[in-house]
């Protein structure tokens, strides 16, 4: 028997270990997409409590302790309950939690961070519970350290266009934490013309990028200044959450449904997907001629408990996977952008790992004049685990190129998040060992270190074109 998670944890072979200790582990992260504050990296937070530090945000913890049956009121902050009651029923709920990747990162998280071996259970919960808090004390235990701790070099936040961007402005002038925090541009909030309150929104992104918006060609530019302000703080990178892939609209009168939304009214799903659609065509090309990366995030369902959502608000564990169609309307969204403009460099998503396939496909059809142009990318929020990433893995290796891959990602508002990078990194390192060992690639080590190498860190840094401060 196998200890619980030692040195060779996930690597089932030789190969597989000397791939990971020789080549990943040591390897810098790269954090090309994720949802931490830049406020709170520039204040330098400090944790009160392991339970704030570890399940403040974290809606995957708050989702299983939902299934485990514990009361809300331990699970949401602000509920009432004590910092230790709060982490105890998370003790709890990891004891069903066998086979889910949660009860691994929340290990890691304890390993890596505190020092703790020790299995988290409810009996363990009072005692790690105490070391943890004593610890966070101390200045290594802030926010800065922790990203320093993890050797991360690059992190990209998640990033309104009409937000003022003080922070990241704050952390450019700082010459005292080296790691680069820049802006990621998220404008779904731009182009959901059926969204509630969309009138506000546009009036916020009217004095943030100082014009009139009243029609969808002065939204573009509008953008595009945006756009610009964030090229100037070192931002290489937009995202775009898409519940289901626009259809595009031939001759949709996108002014009119821009004039309609501002009045608060009816705008039919199809004109919705028109807009959006034509909205992404022209960011595309606005992307293209920058340099950019665009990511397209594909196929959740958002908010399907209503009584949830009024009660805690979106993000907080109610999300599941779609099943819209993918190939047709992305295939004739990406030809448009690409007949338009040129397409940019782009990295495809979908929580449906039914999607797999397609878009392991659809990479071919778009390469081009850069390594890798469009990417699959890791497996996402519900595929994040050891067999999603593996299969995903897989997928692209035989549909596309592993060895092009940029790897992992967060996609966190957590601060101890980052052992996923390791999570990632010794699954990949399992995969490719498996097909060494079984005589299916040469046992090249030097190639193969440098595969891993790319893979972990080396590709995200050259296909961004984001070099680090160190």
């Amino acid at each position: 028997m196998k200890p619980f998670m030692d040195e060779d944890f996930l690597l089932s072979t030789q190969t597989a270990r000397a791939l990971y200790h020789g080549a990943a582990e040591a390897m810098p992260i790269f954090d090309y997409h994720c949802h931490l504050d830049p406020r709170e990296i520039v204040e330098n937070r400090a944790f009160s409590t392991v339970t704030e530090l570890m399940l403040g945000g974290d809606h995957y913890k708050w989702r299983a302790m939902l299934s485990a049956g514990v009361d809300e009121g331990l699970i949401y902050p602000g509920g009432g309950a004590s910092a230790f009651d709060r982490f105890q029923a998370y003790a709890h709920t990891l004891s069903y939690a066998i086979g889910n990747p949660l009860y691994h990162w929340t290990h890691l998280e304890l390993k890596r961070v505190f020092g703790i071996d020790e299995p988290l259970t409810e009996r363990s919960a009072r005692s790690i519970f105490d070391r943890c808090n004593e610890m966070l004390g101390g200045e290594d235990f802030r926010c800065r350290r922790l990203i320093e701790k993890f050797n991360v070099k690059v992190i990209c936040t998640t990033d309104d266009p009409a937000d003022s961007l003080e922070y990241h402005r704050a952390l450019a002038a700082d010459p005292t934490f080296r790691v680069k925090v820049l802006p990621s541009f998220r404008p779904d909030k731009a182009l959901d013309v059926s969204a509630p309150g969309y009138d506000r929104y546009i009036l916020r992104l009217s004095a943030a990028a100082d014009t009139d918006i009243r029609s969808f060609g002065t939204l573009m530019d509008a953008l595009e200044k945006r756009l610009d302000v964030f090229h100037a703080l070192g931002a290489r990178v937009s995202d775009h959450g898409l519940n289901h892939v626009p259809a595009i609209g031939q001759g949709a009168p996108l002014d009119d449904i821009f004039a309609r939304a501002l009045r608060g009214g009816s705008v039919t799903p199809a004109e919705a997907d028109a807009f959006r659609a034509a909205a992404l065509i022209r960011l595309g090309g606005m992307y293209a001629s920058r340099g950019w990366v665009m990511q397209l995030h594909m196929n959740p369902m958002r908010n399907n408990n209503t009584r949830m959502l009024q009660k805690y608000g979106p993000d907080t564990g109610f999300d599941s996977v779609g099943d819209a169609p993918v190939a047709e309307p992305l295939s004739r969204l990406l030809d448009a952008i690409d007949q338009s403009f040129g397409l940019p460099k782009t990295i495809l998503y979908s929580l449906n790992p039914s999607d797999n396939y397609v878009i392991g496909t659809m990479l071919g059809n778009f390469q081009g004049g850069v390594p890798g142009k469009v990417q699959m990318g890791s497996g996402w929020w519900f595929q994040d685990h050891r067999d999603g990433m593996a299969e995903q893995m897989r997928t692209l290796a035989a549909l596309g190129l592993l060895g092009r891959f940029v790897g992992m990602l967060t996609d966190s508002r957590s601060f101890v998040s980052y052992p996923r990078h390791e999570y990632f990194r010794r699954i990949l390192c399992d995969v490719i060992g498996a097909w060494v060992e079984n005589g299916e690639y040469p046992a090249d080590m030097d190639a193969l270190c440098a595969l891993v190498r790319g893979i972990s860190y080396e590709n995200a840094r050259d296909y961004f074109g984001i070099k680090p401060n160190d």
